[in-house]
């Protein structure tokens, strides 16, 4: 799968509910967003009209590491 394009952080916020990730702080354009599922993990992310490919990739390869499995099953999980 693809990585999505003109990806909004509203949209991204949405699908990573379905990690259990939730809004924990906010400094200026940038959200900071929590997980207590396999542990706990946080993840930065601007908070931009539109996230740009290389931040989105950035983001997903993390969140992947952190829940031990690859970019692609993330991908197909998140988005389908």
């Amino acid at each position: 799968m693809k990585l999505p394009r003109d990806i909004t952080f509203e949209e991204l916020l949405k699908v990573l509910t379905k990690l259990e990730y939730e809004v924990t702080r906010q400094t200026g354009s940038h959200v900071r967003l929590t997980t207590k599922r396999k542990g706990e993990h946080h993840i930065t992310i601007p908070h931009h009209s539109t996230l740009k490919p290389g931040t989105l990739n950035a983001i997903l390869i993390e969140i992947a590491g952190h829940f031990e499995m690859t970019k692609k099953d993330l991908l197909e999980f998140l988005f389908d």
